[in-house]
């Protein structure tokens, strides 16, 4: 994708960075680059993040990520062996970053187990197809840290493989991969001038920088574009300047910081060990070495470093005269302890001495308790430089190490004889809980009281207790559950009886309704209702008789008609008002022809026995002119 690549972006977006400080795991967290920003870094990188835990975890992505507007320029580090995992990687780190970095030079035992970092060396198809989709497919430049191989001829084939796959930067590490701890040794800056004269891309020198003069001297001699420091800069931040300022000033400017951009409390203890590491070392500093050990908040650490201040800068200000021992660690320093210098690690040839002689030690030891007759023979040795001491200097301090010696000065009560077995064994041949109140291990009584629901105070299980809380909760949940029930079960019964009793009430009201209207009529002699229906049942002088029923809200009307011969009595006034007033109630108007019909059968003779009901439509009717 579009974006500056190679030396355009090294120039552009890393601002042609030349002093940078390396990632390191645990150690270049936020509060830690601020520091070393302050102090002449112009390019920092974040700790080595898992690519894998980084796209599925969105805490992990949070917390490594923070970062503030002075934290730039700034260079994400995964160790990934997946392309699409770290493609993902990428596309979520790109908006906080400046680049994303491949780590190919990760030498610990961690990172063979996960596959990844230096162990990828001999993996090219795998390293390049993740550096090329990476550097295509995301937005953000791809750079990549290695280590060298002991072929200077294969390292640079491998850094240009690189080169064409899209890295825009390479950081090379002088060592190999075996180099590490005790044997790491001096970093080849051979191998680094030999990438940098072979590849087109810029390229950043690491190893051997401890003092700002190794910085110029890298640079002129291999040529880089940059040098970078890890652990010169973990005991020295002000590296880059030149100077050594004393070690609680920038202890106190850290921890001042990681108060304003909080960190895992591990992170920071282990930068004030570092930074503080030659003043700890000496015997009148172990209870504050103690101390520091069990810290577990910024704070806590601040008042330790002043401890520490309030007791050395007596020195630092000339009041008290620096007299070191001859044969300590802190007389061989380059400079007073108070002030911030690297650490430097014995060379690995020293380091493989010792090894050797700790182990003819150790055999010719156990030669001797196989053979303790022998006591004063001296056992004669093929190397005539390695040959055994006479018995009579023999010590019990003979067979310890110097590095254990160094411990034992610095705390006289360790032992590194523990006494024999002194504890007490459970049934399962484990040692017992000094406290179980049964004699048994922890596993053996955590059965004992799962199986038999008991309580063992001293291992702190609590199985009795606790199962009889539930049962007092459960217990207290069911009651719960039927007083529920049984409300709900109340409030239907009373709605139901609420129901009946409005029913009840409408039956009665009607009831009481038809009683009224009847007491009514007796009194006034009749509704108006029933003086119509008198009005219109009465007979006539023909002796004519109209009958209209009634029931419920609809009207029966039937007529009844008796009619003396030659009678005309039904025609005129009279049988105009009658038939008026059998519809005087009803609305609307009915056709003309009802009302002819309706004539009809007045005018024609019906039987006094028979009764015929209208038609519908004479409900509505209203008729003025009925004939």
């Amino acid at each position: 994708m579009s974006g500056p690549r190679g030396y355009e972006f090294w120039q552009e977006t890393l601002k042609g960075a030349r002093l940078t400080v390396a990632p390191m795991v645990d150690a270049s967290e936020l509060a830690w680059r601020l520091l070393s920003r302050r102090y002449g870094a112009e390019l920092c990188y974040t700790p080595m993040l898992h690519a894998h835990v980084f796209v599925k975890d969105a805490r992990y992505r949070r917390e490594n990520l923070a970062s503030c507007p002075e934290d730039r320029p700034l260079i994400v580090q995964f160790c990934a062996n997946d392309p699409d995992i770290f493609v993902e990687a990428c596309k979520l780190a790109a908006p906080h970053c400046d680049g994303v970095d491949l780590n190919l030079g990760c030498p610990q035992a961690i990172a063979r187990k996960g596959h990844y970092g230096s162990f990828l060396q001999d993996e090219w198809d795998l390293v390049r197809t993740m550096i090329q989709r990476a550097s295509s497919e995301v937005n953000i430049a791809v750079t990549a840290k290695i280590r060298v191989f002991e072929d200077l001829e294969r390292t640079v084939q491998y850094a240009c493989m690189l080169e064409k796959a899209g890295a825009s930067l390479l950081t090379v590490h002088g060592r190999t991969r075996e180099q590490k701890g005790p044997l790491t040794g001096l970093a080849s800056w051979d191998h680094i001038k030999a990438v940098r004269e072979a590849v087109k891309v810029p390229v950043l020198a690491n190893g051997n920088i401890q003092y700002l003069d190794d910085v110029w001297r890298c640079l002129t001699f291999t040529g880089a574009n940059g040098v970078m420091s890890a652990e010169g800069n973990l005991h020295n931040p002000a590296l880059f300047t030149g100077t050594h300022p004393p070690v609680w000033q920038v202890a106190l400017e850290y921890l001042h910081l990681v108060l304003q951009h909080p960190c895992p409390p591990s992170y920071a203890r282990g930068h004030v060990f570092k930074l503080l590491h030659h003043c700890l070392c000496m015997p009148e500093n172990f209870d504050i070495r103690h101390r520091l050990s069990k810290t577990s908040t910024a704070a806590e650490m601040v008042s330790v470093v002043e401890m520490l201040k309030e007791r050395m800068e007596p020195y630092s200000n000339g009041e008290c005269p620096w007299t070191p021992d001859p044969d300590s660690d802190q007389a061989r320093l380059p400079f007073p302890p108070w002030l911030c210098q690297p650490y430097v690690r014995i060379s690995p040839e020293q380091h493989l001495k010792k090894v050797q002689e700790s182990q003819k030690r150790a055999l010719e030891k156990a030669k001797l308790q196989k053979n303790p007759e022998g006591e004063g023979d001296v056992v004669e040795k093929e190397d005539s430089d390695t040959s055994k001491r006479p018995m009579d200097e023999e010590t019990e301090d003979s067979d310890i190490s110097k590095k254990k010696k160094k411990k034992m000065i610095r705390n006289p009560k360790k032992s590194f004889n523990p006494p024999g077995d002194q504890y007490e064994k459970c049934v399962c041949k484990n040692p017992k809980g000094g406290r179980c109140v049964y004699g048994l291990c922890r596993a053996c009584c955590r059965v004992k009281c799962y199986t038999l629901a008991l309580d063992c105070p001293g291992h702190r299980i609590l199985v009795k207790t606790k199962r009889e809380k539930a049962a007092i909760y459960y217990g207290q949940l069911k009651k719960e559950e039927e007083e529920k029930k049984l409300k709900e079960e109340d409030k239907e019964e009373k709605r139901q009886k609420v129901k009946n009793e409005q029913q009840d009430q409408m039956l009665n009201g009607e009831d009481a309704a038809d009683q009224e209207v009847l007491m009514g009529g007796e009194e006034n002699g009749g509704s108006d209702q029933e003086k119509n229906i008198q009005q219109r049942n009465r007979i006539p002088e023909g002796g004519e008789k109209v009958e209209v029923r009634e029931t419920g809200t609809h009207s029966n009307y039937s007529t009844s008609i008796n009619q003396q011969p030659g009678s005309d009595k039904c025609e005129g006034k009279d049988k105009d008002t009658n038939v008026e007033k059998s519809f005087n109630e009803e609305k609307g108007k009915g056709s003309e022809s009802s009302s002819m019909l309706l004539a009809a059968q007045l005018t024609n003779g019906v039987d006094n026995d028979s009764e015929a009901s209208l038609p519908t439509s004479l409900v509505d009717h209203q008729g003025d002119n009925t004939t």
